[in-house]
């Protein structure tokens, strides 16, 4: 039997539900039967969501509920729900500097869990595959940098995973990303996280991986990597620009929406999977 590649599918800003990913994962799952050539591509590749709007819905709704509706009836409700669901994720995720319960712990949790149950079904050497939107992207590069510089800080399930540990990360797709924005965070943006992680390349030194940045330039929530600083110029192997969304909403910001829908992006992604699964399996 051959080494799957795991696949984490963690999602951006908005009102989200449990099943965000099933129609990405049954378009990338066709994709790489057409790019392969295999009609399991379930057999190669193993497809998990991380869905960390769960951790806000409810208190979010209630948010909603407190302030949009009566005694106050404020206007345009349906776009109050829409940025209290876009602004207050972005707020409630950052780390508190008094400690308590962090909802930034409690966010990363939802990637711990995934990556615990694909290493119990698939292996704890699996190469792993992030695809992540939007704010999605900022996530899951805290994730991984905390795994990558304070190992010892960082809670996950089984410490004896190397692909809980973050070591089997290979591929990186960040689609829409608001990543450079966090950067005014910081004095200096300098220190991206490595993919491939420095673990795979000692494992396996003749696979290069890949991280692909998609960006369409009538989103306005996403943005190029590489332009942030020399050091992301170096890691990021590409900012594609890719024209996403429907026939309506191409043209516009709302393509925002688009990019896990668009076989520009499909496609090149599954293209990678391919490629590090012949690797991986000496094909």
């Amino acid at each position: 039997m051959s080494q799957k590649i795991a696949v984490i599918v963690i999602h951006g800003l908005g009102k989200q539900h449990e099943d965000f990913a099933t129609i990405f994962s049954d378009n990338l799952h066709n994709t790489f039967t057409t790019v392969s050539g295999m009609k399991n591509p379930e057999l190669c590749i193993e497809i998990r969501p991380v869905w960390w709007a769960s951790v806000f819905a409810e208190r979010e709704e209630e948010l909603k509920r407190k302030l949009v509706g009566a005694p106050y009836n404020l206007r345009y409700e349906e776009l109050r729900e829409f940025m209290i669901h876009y602004l207050a994720d972005a707020v409630a995720y950052q780390p508190l500097r008094d400690g308590g319960e962090q909802n930034y712990d409690a966010v990363h949790h939802t990637i711990s869990k995934q990556l615990n149950r694909i290493s119990i079904e698939v292996g704890p050497d699996t190469p792993l595959c992030v695809v992540s939107h939007s704010l999605g992207s900022v996530i899951a590069s805290n994730y991984f940098y905390d795994l990558q510089n304070a190992k010892e800080k960082t809670k996950i399930i089984d410490p004896s995973s190397p692909l809980e540990r973050g070591e089997t990360l290979s591929l990186f797709y960040t689609c829409g990303t608001t990543l450079p924005l966090w950067s005014l965070r910081y004095t200096s943006f300098d220190h991206p996280i490595q993919v491939p992680s420095k673990d795979f390349l000692t494992m396996h030194p003749n696979i290069a991986g890949e991280w692909i940045n998609f960006y369409d330039k009538d989103d306005v929530l996403g943005f190029p990597l590489k332009s942030i600083h020399p050091e992301y110029d170096k890691i990021v192997k590409e900012d594609r620009d890719v024209n996403v969304g429907t026939i309506i909403d191409r043209w516009t910001p709302l393509c925002h929406n688009g990019y896990l829908h668009s076989n520009k992006v499909i496609r090149p992604i599954a293209e990678g999977l391919h490629k590090i699964w012949q690797q991986i399996n000496g094909l």
